[in-house]
């Protein structure tokens, strides 16, 4: 690799835009950071990481490539561990018409010559490519060719139980676990396959005689992986003892977390185990750490309620419900609502069961039964906290509902969520908690109920003709879908023949007008305050459906099986 005779700096000066004065002081820390001089410039922030490879490709006389394929032979990784790539941020790109080493660093030869003479590459060409995309390509071999399940569960037999007893004391990526232990691998297997297919839920279910794995994936689950059943007390033992829970107790239920890497990306996993007849029940909860936060313009709710739901989480006081099963995307909803009005000139207080995101600027309180900190007591002490905006997780009985109706009757707004069917369900719901008739008109400023539906897969979608009673079912006619073309998804690669990639929301707003709070003072029956809510223009979760049908959105078939009948 001949080197230029222009220095690192002079190139970026020249060619990148980079600052005279911005150069001296890099060059300055230098000495004592014992860094590159092009690390320093990207943390500092002046220069850009593509920027300083193609200066350093001028230098070295070496090709740069800001993308690197991924449909490359993975032979290599029985040859050489993913640790030595990571650490020295470069990968052999093996395909048949071109063999060459991206690398992050051209300064590492020895590496570079290492890696050449263990793969038996003879004058293997060099190219640079950003840390990230070398990762990625790392990720992705190392990835693909973990032991399938099949051939895990073939090793497994009687093996010794302490093996499996080592405590995780850091996050490691499990792409780097090299154990022989085929339980601890089974276990690795389970999360990486789980985080690459992007599942909520990973539950581990024994039976009399068997013993299944299932995953959820866009709130329905899928079989996952079957172990045989002399497997399941060493395979839970696993699990418990990577989430710090008691491995002697199996009668009672747990509850923990588990902190890992897959990929490099960070996953908090909840771990809850139940007691049942053939053994212990494991449901696992997966969130990415890195998860954006969605905003309330990305929450794809339509303008009608979009603009009314905006105002209502801006007024001064009074209580916001947002309702739905378990899994509907409540949390993210309220969170988004929160990102929107969170300034330096409220104080915004939450008490959550659990946290799920952190959002700098708003003090976050975990609910924790064992000390008594429940929604009830947390509540009561974060009032004396002088908040302007307070979140409770969820409203689950009537000491909480009460503090909080209080909180909004004294000049507070809260937000929080119940589970029930609709939005008119949450006045019927607050009258069986014994909450006065009353204090809701007085205190209920509206009601978002919502659905999650998923989203026809862009690659199978294809049109179809539904028939009249499919159309009916959801209320549409042939008129609205131009002869009663509507779309489905046939099921590809991409989806894992499910049909469906992603999802989106599905709302409905009752809003509590003066005739809807005349209405809760005479009556809580759910159907009269529906009907109400519509005649004022409420648009319904299966309206609202409806037209994400005659969009293209979602189907029939998901509308029908996410929304109640109207």
């Amino acid at each position: 690799m001949p080197v230029s005779v222009n220095k690192l700096g002079e190139i970026l000066v020249k060619k990148y835009g980079l600052t005279v004065s911005a150069l001296e002081k890099a060059l300055e820390k230098q000495p004592e950071s014992h860094e590159h001089l092009g690390e320093i410039l990207v943390k500092s922030g002046d220069a850009k990481e593509l920027d300083i490879l193609r200066a350093l490709g001028m230098q070295f006389d070496m090709e740069v490539m800001s993308m690197l394929p991924l449909d490359i032979s993975t032979d290599f990784t029985d040859k050489v561990s993913i640790g030595f790539l990571k650490d020295n941020k470069m990968v052999p790109i093996l395909e048949d018409h071109r063999q060459f080493i991206a690398m992050a660093d051209p300064f590492l030869f020895q590496p570079f010559d290492d890696l050449c003479r263990v793969l038996n590459l003879q004058k293997c060409a060099s190219v640079l490519a950003p840390a990230p995309a070398i990762n990625n390509v790392i990720n992705h071999c190392y990835d693909m060719t973990q032991s399938s399940a099949d051939e895990v569960m073939a090793d497994i037999d009687d093996e010794d139980p302490e093996r499996l007893f080592s405590e995780i004391e850091e996050i490691g990526d499990l792409l780097d676990d090299t154990s022989d232990s085929p339980v601890i691998r089974l276990v690795n297997l389970m999360f990486s396959q789980a985080v690459r297919d992007n599942a909520s839920d990973i539950h581990i279910e024994p039976y009399q005689n068997s013993l299944k794995i299932r995953q959820r994936l866009d709130g329905i689950l899928y079989d996952m992986l079957s172990p045989p059943k002399h497997v399941q007390s060493a395979l839970i033992s696993r699990v418990k003892v990577m989430a710090k829970l008691n491995i002697a107790e199996k009668r009672l239920p747990q509850d923990g977390r588990i902190e890992l890497k897959v990929a490099d990306k960070e996953i908090d996993v909840r771990v809850s185990t139940l007691p049942t007849s053939f053994g212990e029940r494991v449901v696992l909860r997966l969130l990415k750490k890195s998860s954006v936060l969605l905003s309330l313009m990305d929450l794809g709710m339509p303008e009608d309620r979009f603009i009314p739901f905006e105002k209502e989480i801006t007024s001064s006081n009074g209580i916001v419900l947002v309702t739905g099963p378990t899994g509907s995307g409540k949390t993210t909803t309220l969170y988004a609502a929160l990102s929107a009005i969170n300034n330096t000139d409220i104080n915004i207080i939450t008490v959550e069961d659990p946290v799920e995101y952190r959002i700098n600027g708003i003090g976050q309180v975990q609910v924790n039964p064992k000390i008594d900190l429940t929604f009830a007591s947390g509540l009561r002490s974060i009032v004396r906290q002088d908040p302007d905006v307070i979140l409770v997780g969820e409203i689950r009985d009537t000491e909480t509902a009460e503090i909080a109706i209080q909180s909004a009757l004294t000049g507070h707004l809260v937000f929080s969520t119940l589970h029930t069917n609709d939005s008119a369900s949450a006045i019927t719901r607050l009258r069986d908690m014994g909450i006065e008739p009353f204090l809701i008109a007085s205190s209920i400023n509206a009601v978002l109920a919502q659905r999650l539906v998923r989203i026809i897969c862009p690659d199978c979608r294809e049109e179809y003709t539904a028939s009249e009673e499919e159309l009916q079912r959801i209320g549409l006619d042939k008129e609205e879908t131009k002869g009663g073309k509507v779309y489905r998804g046939r099921g590809c690669v991409t989806c894992h023949q499910t049909g469906y990639k992603g999802r989106c929301g599905i709302f409905e707003l009752l809003l509590m007008s003066r005739d809807m709070k005349s209405l809760v003072l005479q009556t809580s029956d759910a159907n009269q305050i529906k009907e109400q809510a519509v005649a004022n223009g409420m648009i319904t979760l299966r309206r609202d459906g409806a037209m994400k049908v005659l969009q293209g959105v979602t189907t029939i078939e998901e509308v029908l099986r996410v929304s109640t009948g109207e």
